[in-house]
């Protein structure tokens, strides 16, 4: 079966328009369990399938058979993508106040520590302190950086609707198998793109925990370069997950 949805999907990649509508329809399932996740939000379900369509056909063309998964599952983080487009081009989301309330509790304490330890504070001694997840702690300091709503569990606010939902609550499940499947190969490929500073930054700072400071005295650099090019990556990252 699996080979049968290869050869389809090469065929739509060659311009087959009958292949290309077969396989938007048999997964016209898989946008509407992402697409309404949306309803209530101040979107019509029609206009979410329609714009979750856009990016189910945008995997299709984009298809790569060596990564040897499913069309559902290579299709879910372009699925979402668009979704996430459409609304951020809407303009209708807004960092909500209660991450940058947080995100002013973190910079003080950032400030304290630095000038009292003359060093950088870790995350998770942060989190300690706030009685929060070390989440909840990265999110809030990248959403100050940035002004970019990227928390899947903070609150964010819909102008229109006047109501605050969460970011996690219009993705699938993390639960979800093939989500998690197609996570980690959306991250996968970003990270292989990166050059080897920028990977050995990327494994240090998220995978190992370590501090800009830290990371900077181990790869001989500055921490104002890690910092530099750290924003760099997470800023072209979420350029990129944005299909």
């Amino acid at each position: 079966m699996l080979e049968n949805t290869y050869e389809d999907i090469l065929k739509a990649q060659e311009g087959n328009k009958e292949a290309m509508a077969s396989l938007v329809t048999n997964n016209m399932g898989l946008v509407y369990n992402i697409a309404k996740r949306f309803i209530g939000r101040g979107y019509e379900i029609e206009d979410l399938n329609q714009i979750g369509a856009m990016g189910l056909v945008k995997s299709i063309k984009k298809f790569d058979i060596s990564y040897n998964v499913q069309l559902s599952t290579y299709a879910v983080p372009f699925i979402i993508g668009e979704i996430k487009r459409y609304i951020r081009d809407d303009g209708r989301i807004k960092v909500s106040r209660s991450i940058k309330e947080l995100a002013i509790k973190i910079n003080q304490i950032q400030n304290e520590y630095a000038l009292k330890h003359g060093e950088e504070i870790k995350i998770e001694k942060i989190a300690e302190m706030l009685n929060i997840s070390k989440e909840e702690v990265a999110l809030a300091i990248d959403a100050n950086a940035s002004n970019v709503v990227t928390s899947i569990n903070e609150p964010i606010y819909n102008e229109k609707s006047g109501k605050e939902v969460c970011v996690g609550d219009i993705i699938p499940d993390e639960n979800n198998e093939e989500v998690d499947i197609a996570n980690k190969l959306t991250i996968n490929k970003l990270i292989d793109e990166l050059n080897e500073q920028e990977r050995d930054i990327v494994k240090l700072r998220y995978f190992k925990g370590k501090t800009q400071t830290e990371v900077a005295k181990k790869l001989g650099i500055s921490q104002v370069q890690v910092s530099r090019i750290e924003k760099r990556i997470l800023h072209s990252m979420k350029q990129k997950l944005v299909i």
